[in-house]
């Protein structure tokens, strides 16, 4: 453990800190992983929790939803999701979003 001159230990660190470097690091530098990695910060926790990306084909993206319910109402949100999407981190290209459900 490092020690400050006074004896003092260093400040705690949040284990989400390196695991979020290291995901970055690991990340595939390809439009879908561009999309994977911003997809909890751009739609946020609650969503992130309920749908999973799976693809990105030709500007079209596909996410899966927990439940039917989700993806419909992701789908009305499509438009502002895929704005977001598009700023977060320079143009992704994202063209259209599709929500399905997955099991």
């Amino acid at each position: 453990m490092t020690r400050d001159r006074r004896g003092r230990s260093a400040p705690p660190v949040r284990v989400s800190d390196p695991a979020r470097r290291l995901a970055d690091l690991l990340a595939p530098d390809t439009p879908l992983g561009s999309v994977q990695a911003v997809w909890p910060r751009v739609v946020g926790d609650a969503i992130a929790a309920v749908t999973t990306v799976i693809s990105e084909r030709d500007g079209v993206l596909e996410i899966g939803c927990e439940s039917a319910v989700w993806a419909d109402e992701l789908s009305m949100m499509e438009p502002d999701i895929r704005a977001k999407l598009n700023q977060a981190d320079g143009d992704l290209g994202v063209e259209s979003i599709k929500f399905r459900t997955v099991q």
